[in-house]
């Protein structure tokens, strides 16, 4: 427990010095985050492939906070205004990246169907952790932040359901998944019992919260919705990444967001509950990505060797760009244009991150070619949060991309 406990207060120190140095040189607070994890993990000599994350500090107790974060500041009208592009690139984007991936996987390296299934799946979404606190730190606002915002939060719960059926599909666990009529009844239970469940949760925790003026009483029970929702949906076999999404997104628009008529949190409590959140974001966001750097660091990359790691990488970009240029053509003409500037941002800003590492660390060690898959998902995660999150400076100044509240419109 000490050993826990040190380790946590001496990575929140480095943490508290990356971000004064990040806002010193302007560097972006997550990659100085991954550079300094790098740091750490060579200057302390530990053992290499020793592991800093696991599945479970990941999945359950970094990644429900974070999603509940992100959901809880989206306004359901702004939301609502652009649902159909941005279910669009999260429900068919997903499929078809996790498609490309899978294919360049299995035609161009060899790799077994059933591995490039599992890889192309857990790495087909992009993140919120790492796209919403890289456009914070840019500044990032209005129409533009929304869309990759609420496009990375919904992609998050289509690829952990996708995912999950790959790997049932791959160690033959249920026959189910042997034709179209049964896996439908399995996605729509999976999807649809995630989204009832964190609504069921946000509805009581409101319903509660109406009952006190405590400030602390209510900001605990946006705490108890953000585990308990994810941790009940998983119990019952749904996506704990939806519910725990849709919570997020009930509390803050009728809680949080509303106004001070309609809502069921006093405004002190609004005001608190904000603060809290902003906090507990700040907290989770500095170790994963340190702890990220750390297991980059101590990662043997010669597994994969340099050129099939650099295909697997250029194979993420090319799936993202087949994502969002196509999906977004049939919108040209319509009142959800999205503009190709914003098009360019979706595409270089679509960043994976703790998700996909959560999802790799889970496989199962009797999982074909395991190993190669977790050391792919590292590289990738590096390079999305490293060289494309340094470089998206240059772009958004090149692109002049608005970073007011008329961004991309």
């Amino acid at each position: 427990m000490n050993f826990v406990l040190t380790n946590t207060v001496e990575l929140l120190i480095a943490a508290v010095i990356v971000e004064m140095l990040a806002r010193r040189i302007r560097l972006s607070y997550t990659v100085g985050l991954v550079l300094a994890g790098i740091a750490i993990a060579i200057a302390s000599f530990r053992a290499e492939g020793e592991t800093y994350l696991t599945h479970d500090p990941v999945f359950r107790v970094i990644l429900p906070p974070l999603l509940f974060e992100a959901a809880l500041t989206i306004h359901w009208q702004e939301l609502r205004r652009d649902a159909l592009p941005v279910l669009v690139l999260a429900v068919a984007g997903t499929l078809i990246a996790a498609a490309v991936v899978m294919a360049g996987l299995v035609i161009v390296l060899g790799w077994p169907v059933s591995a490039a299934l599992l890889f192309g799946a857990l790495i087909a979404a992009t993140d919120p952790v790492a796209v919403i606190a890289m456009f914070k730190d840019y500044g990032i606002t209005g129409r533009l932040r929304l869309l990759v915002e609420s496009e990375s939060l919904f992609n998050d719960g289509v690829a952990a359901v996708l995912f999950t059926l790959a790997l049932a599909w791959a160690q033959g666990e249920s026959e189910a998944f042997s034709s179209p009529a049964g896996l439908v009844p399995t996605v729509l239970a999976t999807v649809g019992g995630g989204l009832l469940t964190g609504v069921a949760c946000a509805g009581l925790a409101i319903t509660i919260a109406g009952r006190t003026a405590d400030h602390l009483i209510e900001s605990t029970l946006t705490a108890v919705t953000a585990y308990g929702s994810f941790i009940l949906a998983e119990h019952l076999h749904f996506s704990g990444v939806l519910a725990t999404v849709a919570a997020g997104l009930l509390i803050g628009n009728l809680g949080v967001l509303a106004e001070d008529e309609r809502s069921r949190i006093t405004p002190r409590g609004r005001e608190f509950t904000l603060a809290l959140w902003d906090f507990i974001a700040f907290i989770t966001n500095s170790l994963v990505f340190l702890l990220i750097g750390a297991n980059v660091a101590a990662i043997s990359f010669e597994r994969l060797g340099g050129r099939t790691l650099a295909i697997i990488i250029a194979l993420t970009l090319v799936a993202r760009a087949l994502t969002v240029y196509p999906l977004c053509l049939p919108f040209y003409r319509s009142r959800w244009v999205i503009p190709l500037r914003t098009q360019h941002v979706l595409w270089w800003g679509g960043l994976r991150g703790a998700l996909g590492l959560a999802l790799a660390l889970s496989l199962p060690p009797s999982v074909p070619m395991r190993d190669e898959m977790l050391v792919a998902a590292f590289g990738v995660v590096a390079f999305s949060v490293i060289v494309q999150g340094m470089t998206m400076p240059v772009l958004l100044r090149h692109l002049r991309a608005p970073t007011t509240s008329s961004a991309g419109q």
